[in-house]
């Protein structure tokens, strides 16, 4: 059986040092425009935090963004080493990166007021497993947001039956935002919003 987090690791590993600056679809482009509307949603939503936990955080993108928006505390967790010196590396005001799994957060119950995952669940071999978790560590009344890229029906069996056994990049499970919506559900998530982005990229929300 493949060790899809071995193989994520070692695929962005490798992909760190230039993620930021290759705006292209196996880099950061989707990874952009994911973190580019979790802002907008933030700030349109008018929503308030004190601190947030941006699962998957890769080179801190989404933290930098928001670290000159908001007065908050920031912490970014991600299963590569090299990504996660990236983001120690831009200095980014108020944050902490660490490294660590989706699924066994280092974090206490009820500790975070927004939990974020942009680009990074398709990549989970255990994705209920992780969104209980950041169920968990979210505060009653928190925000759960998720964007990632994905396709369902025919689509998915294919790429989650053929082509991801064959990639080595740790691609392990897609679906589309419907699909997550059922994962929000079984994670006893109260559903709040979920739509395209753009393309085959989707957000959905959930709260505590």
């Amino acid at each position: 059986m493949k060790d899809y987090e071995d193989l994520s690791r070692k695929h962005f590993d490798k992909q760190a040092k230039d993620y930021d600056e290759k705006n292209t679809y196996y880099y950061s482009r989707e990874g952009k425009i994911s973190c580019r509307d979790i802002t907008r949603y933030l700030e349109e939503k008018n929503i308030r935090f004190e601190n947030l936990l941006d699962v998957g955080t890769g080179t801190g993108y989404l933290i930098d963004m928001l670290s000159r928006k908001y007065e908050a505390r920031f912490y970014g967790l991600d299963l590569s080493e090299n990504m996660i010196m990236q983001a120690k590396a831009k200095h980014i005001k108020n944050s902490e990166f660490i490294v660590g799994k989706a699924n066994k957060l280092p974090f206490n119950d009820s500790s975070f007021d927004v939990v974020t995952c942009s680009q990074s669940f398709h990549h989970y071999p255990y994705q209920l497993d992780a969104m209980n978790e950041a169920y968990r560590v979210l505060k009653p009344g928190g925000i759960y947001i998720l964007s990632d890229t994905g396709v369902g029906g025919i689509g998915a069996w294919i790429d989650n039956n053929i082509i991801f056994k064959l990639m080595t990049s740790g691609d392990c499970h897609t679906t589309n935002r419907y699909g997550i919506e059922k994962l929000m559900r079984e994670a006893k998530f109260d559903l709040i919003d979920s739509y395209k982005v753009q393309g085959m990229v989707y957000t959905v929300i959930g709260k505590k």
